[in-house]
């Protein structure tokens, strides 16, 4: 039996690199090359992922050092949303200029008459607002406003049922909702004749005459006899411009 000493190990030139993966087994460059991928790319990947926590942790350490400014920020651009322009949108209405009208309203609540001459109701709106105090005469500036843009821009809504008043109330003016009962009712009145349409998607021409009434209607011919008495002005008429000729 031959000694331990006299065993020889096979040559490389012996070996068999036909077989998968023995030219890589005994090729150290092989395994310096892979190392070295295999390293560069987890190294990148960790560098990804160290840049993405601090990114992370950057933004949510401002967000929670800043809040009430950041919701702050968030709720004053949603308040700045100008709601005359969505309703400019959503009633397709033609361009400051392209109208003008002038009609008369009243709107009556528990009998007494909405002072549409104080501040807090004068041109507040481009399209169609009252002007100079006056507690009626609406004027209107473009063609296809409907009364819901006068009614919104100073804080008022109407519908077929309610009329909802929300004004500062230290002011002379009745507040709340206001809408149908048993003894109380809601009309409205165009040019004379009931109006049984939504009378906030109502197009104004001029000279009408609108009515809004709630309560428990005994006095709208009243109502209506006060408003057939308000003066509504005409419509300046535009000057030409001077030819230059004499």
């Amino acid at each position: 039996m031959p000694e331990d000493d006299d065993k020889i190990l096979p040559k490389d030139a012996d070996s068999d690199y036909s077989l998968p993966g023995r030219f890589e087994e005994g090729n150290s460059e092989y395994f310096d090359a892979e190392s070295v991928k295999s390293k560069s790319e987890n190294r990148a990947i960790l560098v990804i992922a160290v840049a993405l926590v601090i990114v992370s942790f950057g933004f949510f350490s401002y967000y929670f050092m800043n809040q009430d400014e950041i919701d702050s920020r968030i709720i004053q651009n949603i308040i700045n949303v100008d709601p005359e322009k969505k309703l400019v949108n959503q009633y397709g209405v033609g361009e400051y200029g392209s109208d003008h009208a002038h009609a008369a309203i009243a709107v009556f609540v528990d009998g007494k008459q909405l002072n549409f001459g104080m501040p807090q109701f004068q041109l507040s709106s481009r399209y169609i607002h009252l002007e100079d105090h006056n507690p009626y005469l609406i004027h209107k500036h473009a063609t296809g406003v409907p009364l819901e843009m006068l009614f919104a821009s100073f804080g008022m809504k109407i519908t077929s049922d309610c009329i909802i008043l929300s004004y500062d109330e230290s002011t002379d003016i009745k507040t709340g909702r206001f809408c149908t009962g048993q003894d109380q009712s809601l009309v409205f009145y165009v040019n004379g004749e009931e109006y049984y349409s939504d009378i906030s998607q109502y197009i104004l021409e001029h000279n009408d005459r609108i009515l809004v009434s709630f309560g428990d209607g005994e006095s709208i011919s009243e109502h209506l006899t006060y408003l057939e008495s308000l003066r509504i002005l005409d419509i300046p008429k535009k000057t030409l411009p001077a030819s230059g000729n004499v």
